[in-house]
């Protein structure tokens, strides 16, 4: 009896390995330099250095997409492939919620914990009598023990706003999917241009919110446990948006140059994977964040 077997692509040596390897290492070094010149206030070649390690990166990212693409498009991927494909977007997405995971845990730790702690409470009234005894084991913490005050930032407003953005993105997102699944591919390309539309809306508005803190509200990176994890919590997720609206905006130009079919998208899924992934951690942040 003749057996059939599965095709596997082995692909050819690959330079961009080793260039990402030198674009980490430059970014790594020129960010060292960069925070030690800001605290010296001195002069260096640290902004450079970094910069130059940017460029390759980019370099690195574009030349390796670009062969991934071509070699999809050949047809040279194999059914493997494409399994192992999902096995490391799945993990790569795991290892994002472990990363969020550790910062909503600082923030449990901090409110649930360490607040008490400091207002006496679980029989640490000498704790606070110690360490501060004017200490109000109040959430958010908007005194600082040096004395500075702060607002709080609230649910209402730009937050509520950039949510109802976020959920209409992955509405629209899905809808795109909806279109590439049944090959409509009109309904494919407004989808998505709307739902990168809405990504940038989403990161504009944070902007605003950012400045309105810093401005108005006098909340900052130096505001204490609170200014500390808003800013960690927000600025992280809003480096993911950013990520990920860059992410369809290549999907988008690849659209647009008739890239994927009805049964091979797993390039669009992935990303569409992400994009609900951000989604729900803004859920969970505008939750723990601005609301509790």
């Amino acid at each position: 009896m003749q057996q059939s077997y599965e095709k596997y692509y082995v692909p050819a040596q690959s330079p961009w390995p080793i260039v990402g390897a030198v674009a980490l290492f430059l970014i790594a070094v020129g960010a060292a330099n960069v925070v030690m010149e800001y605290s010296n206030q001195s002069d260096g070649y640290g902004p450079y250095i970094l910069a130059l390690g940017l460029v390759v990166l980019l370099v690195m990212i574009v030349g390796w997409f670009k062969n991934q693409i071509d070699e999809s498009m050949a047809g040279l991927y194999s059914a493997q492939l494409g399994r192992s494909y999902r096995q490391g977007m799945t993990w790569f997405i795991f290892s994002e919620i472990m990363f969020f995971g550790a910062f909503f845990g600082a923030l449990f730790y901090a409110r649930m914990i360490s607040v008490p702690w400091l207002g006496g409470a679980s029989n640490n009234a000498m704790t606070n009598a110690v360490l501060w005894p004017e200490f109000q084991a109040l959430w958010p913490l908007v005194t600082t023990p040096g004395g500075t005050t702060t607002e709080a930032m609230g649910p209402a407003g730009l937050p509520t706003i950039n949510t109802i953005i976020l959920l209409i993105s992955s509405v629209t997102l899905h809808f795109a999917h909806v279109g590439l699944e049944k090959n409509k591919r009109k309904q494919l390309a407004w989808m998505l241009g709307a739902t990168i539309a809405l990504g940038g809306i989403f990161l504009f508005f944070q902007v605003q919110e950012y400045i309105h803190a810093y401005r108005d509200l006098g909340l900052t990176l130096q505001s204490g446990i609170y200014g500390n994890t808003f800013f960690l919590l927000t600025g992280f997720h809003g480096m993911h948006v950013t990520l990920g609206t860059i992410i369809l905006l290549v999907l988008f130009f690849r659209v647009l140059k008739g890239h994927f079919t009805p049964d091979n998208h797993f390039a669009f899924q992935a990303g569409a994977w992400y994009w609900h992934f951000v989604d729900v951690v803004w859920v969970m942040l505008f939750l723990f964040v601005y609301v509790l």
